[in-house]
C-alpha cells in the first residue's frame, strides 16, 4: 500500500474501519491518518440495547388495542340487532391507554436516533452554522446520554456495555468535521485572499453549496423541510452579501464549481447495506440467518453495478478496464420463457 500511495504521489486522510486495532494501528502510526469509526454499528448497538426491549412492549399493547377496536366496530356494526356493549368501549379505552404512552416514548427516541446522524455534518441542518468536531461530539455525546436517560425512566433493560461502546468512539466519529475543513483550508490558503474572503466562503458560498446537495439526497420530508428553509435563507444571505455584489461574473462562476467539489469530498461513514454491515442489518431485520449465496450477490452487484457519478463501478476503476453489463451478461443466456398453460375452462365445466 505504501509503496502504490508513493506511485501515485498522495496521501491518505482518513480510514473508516471497524474499532479493531490492527486497523487503528494500520491508520494512525502506519499511514498517519485519521481512523474513524463507522457508524451503522455505533446505531446498531444502541437499537440492541434499548429499542428491542421497548418494541417488546409497545407491540403486544398495540395488538391488544387492534383486536378490541376490532370487536367494538363489530358491536357497532350488529347494534341494530343487539344492543350495544358499553364493556367494549370501555375495554378499547384502556387498552389505548396502556399504548398511549409507549408511542408518547418512540417519537423522541427515534429523534435522538435521527440527531445522531444529522450531527455529522460541516453546518447545522437547522442554520446552516458552520460547526466544529467538538461542537458535534457534544452534541453526540447528548443525544446518547438523552437516550440512555429516556431507557432509566421507563425502566428498560440496563445495557451499560452496549452504551460505553457507543460513547468511546464519538470524538473519532465526530472528527470528519475537521478533516473536512482541515481540506477546505488547504484549497484557501494558496490563493491568499483579502480577510473579507473567509467568511463569505465559510458562511455564503459553501453552506449554500452543501445545503443544495444535501437537500437532494435527503428523502425524509420533514429533513427536506428543513433543509429547504435553511437553504433558502442561506442562499439570500449570500446574494445580498457585499462580496457577491461586486464580483465579476466569470469570478463568480468559477466559485460555485470549486464549492461544489470540495462538498462531493464529504463521505460520511457508513452504509448499512454494503458488506459485512448490511449483512448485519439483515439479520436484525429479518430476526434470522441468511443464506451464503445473498452476501455474494451482494457483493457482485456492489463492485460490478454500483456506479459512480461518472458512470464506473469499482471493479473498472480497480482493474482499469471495462466489463460487460451485469444484468444483460446474467440474462443473455435465458432463453424465451415458455408461455403459461391455458386451462381447459369448457371441459372442465362439462367435467
Amino acid at each position: 500500500m505504501d509503496q502504490r500511495l508513493a506511485e501515485w504521489g498522495t496521501g491518505v486522510l482518513s480510514l473508516v474501519s471497524d474499532r479493531a486495532k490492527a486497523l487503528i494501528q494500520r491508520a494512525e502510526p502506519g499511514l498517519e491518518c485519521l481512523s474513524m469509526p463507522d457508524v451503522f454499528p455505533l446505531v446498531h448497538a444502541i437499537v440492541k440495547s434499548s429499542a428491542l426491549a421497548m418494541g417488546r412492549r409497545w407491540r403486544p399493547a398495540r395488538q391488544e388495542l387492534t383486536h378490541a377496536e376490532e370487536v367494538l366496530a363489530r358491536h357497532v356494526a350488529r347494534a341494530h340487532t343487539m344492543p350495544h356493549s358499553p364493556d367494549a368501549q370501555a375495554h378499547v379505552e384502556a387498552k389505548r391507554a396502556e399504548v398511549q404512552p409507549w408511542e408518547d416514548v418512540q417519537r423522541p427516541y427515534r429523534h435522538h436516533l435521527a440527531t445522531l446522524s444529522l450531527t455529522r455534518h460541516p453546518f447545522g441542518s437547522a442554520d446552516s452554522v458552520p460547526q466544529t468536531s467538538a461542537q458535534g461530539a457534544r452534541q453526540l455525546h447528548t443525544e446518547v446520554e438523552a437516550i440512555a436517560a429516556c431507557a432509566h425512566r421507563h425502566a428498560l433493560p440496563a445495557r451499560p456495555d452496549a452504551l460505553t461502546q457507543v460513547r468511546t468512539p464519538l470524538p473519532a466519529l465526530a472528527a470528519l468535521v475537521d478533516c473536512w475543513w482541515h481540506g477546505v483550508r488547504q484549497d484557501v490558503e494558496p490563493l491568499v485572499l483579502s480577510p473579507q474572503w473567509g467568511p463569505w466562503v465559510h458562511t455564503c458560498l459553501l453552506p449554500m453549496m452543501y445545503g443544495d446537495h444535501q437537500g437532494a439526497r435527503t428523502r425524509c420530508r420533514r429533513r427536506q423541510a428543513r433543509r429547504r428553509r435553511a437553504l433558502e435563507a442561506v442562499r439570500t444571505a449570500c446574494e445580498r452579501h457585499p462580496l457577491t455584489l461586486r464580483l465579476a461574473p466569470n469570478v463568480l462562476a468559477a466559485w460555485p464549481g470549486w464549492a461544489i467539489d470540495r462538498v462531493t469530498s464529504l463521505q460520511r461513514p457508513s452504509s448499512a447495506v454494503e458488506g459485512r454491515n448490511g449483512l448485519r442489518s439483515q439479520m436484525q431485520h429479518n430476526q434470522r440467518g441468511l443464506p451464503k449465496q445473498r452476501s455474494k450477490g451482494w457483493a457482485v452487484l456492489q463492485h460490478f453495478d454500483g456506479r459512480a457519478a461518472d458512470g464506473t463501478t469499482p471493479a473498472v476503476r480497480f482493474f482499469r478496464r471495462t466489463f460487460p453489463a451485469l444484468f444483460a451478461t446474467v440474462f443473455s443466456p435465458i432463453e424465451v420463457l415458455p408461455r403459461a398453460r391455458q386451462r381447459k375452462d369448457e371441459g372442465a365445466l362439462c367435467h
